[in-house]
């Protein structure tokens, strides 16, 4: 974040063997580069502060860089993108030109005002602020020039009558030495005068020449800066294109080298400011249940090819060339700001289920229930990825990436989704753009309960069926969604199942809500056995280890650990590869032994999508979030896209839309004692169906049936829906807006 000559951000940086990359707060300012582990410790905690006046700033590649000021420090940094990475070089160049010319004058005064004109663009209110401070001074000068004028001619007057008295002796002797000294005096003030005078029309002339001159060179570094985006831009396609053709080559000639990246690779950062006592304890705790430390180098040899194999599945799927046909919506009208006291709400509603208390749309987000679920595949490319592999072992790591990506989208979504009428479908139509189309309904409103079924060209199928459960215990308030998630692969036949942990919003009363998921899940394959059990570490303003925490391992049937996942549920995950393990010296909880991985450098899995700009005002959604809720042609009556009190609220009408909500909710609990009154008369009759619910209530597009997997009852999919959107015809859809 630039401002004036401050610029502030994370960066990756090299702390030791054991811990790799950490993420750290860094602060550019007045020459010096500091470093904190949070925003929080920037008060009282400086980790270390690097002078870049006689640093020396080196480019590693597309995103990693060096900060050097002759051995005794040494930053090796990442940042997140060759953007970002050049955005800081580009200020750590401008600031480091600045702190060695100021150390090279420091004796000299007179160029401080020269100094204050190299501003950056944030500057020009202080450079406007000077120029005007200046304009006063130069105005009380002139009002001192004139009243030094009338007083000195009032004075010379009042000497001359005096002179004019012809006093002899001691009297007149004084008298005219008051007079020529006086005589003295106005000249040099004329003098004075004068020369002010000519500093004024000077600074004037010249304060001129300088604006024009500041702006001509803000304007040039802005261009510089885009040209040199633009430069990194292409620098890190022409490095993308060269590595992929280095990989055609090697594995051409069966010789795929391992290349071991970070400092390891060329024995940089021997020596780390973080390798204290504290960071050694710290990095041993960053899993509870066991301890990774890097594999002997044979490993690396051994394993090469398996691995470099795997890394290059990471790249391999760039769907970015792929342009979609229709151009998607980037913004929604900002939130407007109502105030609503929810404790007035909710005092009265302490242990009931969420679904049942009337909530205003105050308290909601424009965005139903169906369109939430939906946003689980915003990292589809995760799925992609995994239906490519070959090994069961890395399609895992895939899966379970994918089970965690779900829940970046909460970090900042405090609003509560509408719920779905009873009925109630969402489609998203993805298959030009990234190959899959999933559909949404709304088949229980007590307990509340949507299926979700999406299928994609790239060899996926994905469906769940979710309930959520609710509990608001005062101050906070638990969410726990019941159900299975089931993820096939058409190439391998793998069938994967997990379950989502419970999400936690806290501060309900007092404070500013926050988000906290918590649990453990534990992704099966049912065709081969293998697992992975991740954990997800609850808050703790105790604990010392990063907030968000998501660690696991990946099994196969044996129980043999083949990958180590960590990372964060809002922000990444990293895998690495196994190569040995054993019982650890330290005991863990309850006196059990951990255990200790060898493993391989750790890679990235998955990381989050940066939010839109202005994000912060239309509810935190994220780019695939802004466009659930636009307009489309074709779609069934029952979408949410059609619901009139969700589109009131998106547009800002919330009186409007909160009178609309109830009219729906009155409509729904009217059909549903429509179809009490029929099921009543059917079973008066004795023409009760077998598996029918007590109100006779019948999903649309899905079908109850026991899962065969999970053994569960479940909604399953039963087609029509696609191809009665390409008839354009929609019988026996309800009315339900």
């Amino acid at each position: 974040t630039p401002a004036g000559d401050t610029y502030k951000g994370w960066v990756f940086k090299w702390t030791n063997y054991i811990k790799g990359y950490q993420r750290r707060w860094f602060v550019l300012s007045n020459g010096l580069l500091s470093y904190y582990r949070t925003q929080a410790e920037m008060g009282h905690t400086c980790r270390g502060t690097i002078n870049l006046a006689t640093a020396t700033i080196t480019v590693d590649d597309a995103c990693n860089f060096v900060i050097s000021n002759g051995g005794a420090q040494t930053y090796h940094l990442k940042a997140s993108c060759e953007v970002e990475r050049q955005r800081w070089i580009t200020a750590l160049e401008l600031a480091k030109a600045k702190a060695a010319r100021m150390q090279a004058e420091s004796d000299d005064s007179g160029d401080d005002f020269s100094t204050s004109l190299q501003t950056a663009p944030g500057q020009s209110s202080e450079v406007q602020s000077a120029l005007r401070t200046l304009g006063s001074k130069v105005e009380d000068l002139s009002t001192c020039n004139d009243l030094i004028s009338k007083h000195g001619s009032a004075l010379q007057r009042s000497l001359s009558e005096l002179d004019s008295l012809r006093l002899s002796g001691e009297a007149g002797e004084k008298i005219r030495q008051v007079t020529e000294r006086a005589t003295l005096f106005r000249i040099t003030s004329n003098a004075m005068i004068n020369a002010c005078r000519d500093f004024l029309m000077l600074a004037q002339t010249h304060s001129k020449r300088w604006q024009k001159a500041l702006q001509a060179e803000r304007e040039q570094r802005v261009r510089l800066e885009e040209t040199l985006e633009q430069l990194a831009k292409q620098h890190n396609h022409l490095e993308r294109a060269f590595r992929g053709a280095a990989q055609a080559n090697a594995s051409a000639d069966n010789k795929v080298p391992f290349s071991l990246e970070g400092p390891a690779a060329t024995g940089k950062g021997e020596a780390s400011d973080e390798d204290d006592d504290n960071e050694f304890f710290d990095a041993m705790e960053e899993a509870p249940e066991f301890i990774t430390v890097p594999a002997e180098p044979h490993f690396h040899k051994r394993s090469s090819s398996n691995v470099s194999g795997f890394n290059s599945e990471i790249c391999s799927d760039d769907q970015s060339d792929l342009v979609p046909l229709k151009k998607r919506r980037t913004r929604i009208p900002d939130k407007p700001n109502y105030s609503l006291n929810l404790w007035s709400i909710m005092k009265n509603c302490i242990g009931k289920e969420l679904s049942k208390i009337p909530m205003p749309v105050n308290f909601n987000e424009p965005i139903s229930m169906l369109q939430r679920l939906s946003e689980d595949l915003e990292y589809h490319e995760l799925l992609d990825k995994a239906a490519k592999c070959h090994s069961s072992l890395e399609q895992m790591c895939y899966v379970a990436a994918f089970s965690v990506s779900s829940y970046s989208t909460t970090v900042h979504r405090t609003g509560k989704p509408f719920n779905p009428l009873l009925g109630e479908t969402f489609e998203l139509d993805r298959r030009r753009e990234s190959g899959y189309r999933s559909l949404c309904e709304q088949v229980s409103h007590h307990p509340p309960a949507a299926a979700h079924h999406a299928i994609s060209e790239r060899g996926w199928t994905l469906r769940q069926e979710i309930t959520v459960a609710s509990k608001f215990r005062g101050k906070y308030l638990s969410i726990m969604p019941l159900g299975t998630i089931h993820a096939i692969f058409e190439k391998s036949n793998n069938h994967y199942t997990w379950k989502k942990v419970t999400t936690t919003v806290h501060n309900i009363i007092v404070g500013k809500l926050w988000i906290d998921q918590s649990g453990e899940i534990d992704v099966v394959n049912h065709t081969t056995g293998d697992r992975c059990h991740l954990k997800f570490a609850p808050y703790s303003y105790f604990s010392r280890d990063v907030a968000r925490k998501v660690t696991g391992v990946v099994m196969d049937k044996d129980g043999k650990a083949h990958y180590v996942l960590s990372g964060t549920w809002d922000e990444k995950m990293e895998f690495s590869r196994v190569m040995q393990s054993s019982r650890g010296g330290e005991n863990g909880t309850e006196g059990k032994q951990k255990t200790v991985y060898q493993t391989l450098k750790a890679r990235e899995v998955w990381r989050r999508n940066p939010l839109p700009e202005g994000a912060e005002s239309m509810y935190y959604f994220t780019t695939l979030a802004l466009t659930l809720n636009e307009p489309e042609e074709g779609m069934a009556p029952t979408d949410s896209r059609l619901r009139p009190d969700q589109r009131l609220m998106e547009d800002g009408r919330w009186d409007e839309a909160n009178a609309e909500k109830q009219r729906l909710e009155e409509k729904q609990r009217s059909a549903r004692r429509e179809r009490e009154r029929e099921a009543a008369s059917h079973r008066t009759s004795g023409q009760t169906e077998e598996g029918v619910s007590h109100d006779n209530y019948q999903a649309r597009w899905f079908e109850r049936c026991e899962d065969r997997v999970s053994g569960e009852q479940v909604h399953v999919y039963k087609g029509g829906y696609w191809e009665m959107k390409d008839r354009g015809s929609w019988e026996g859809c309800p009315n339900i807006f």
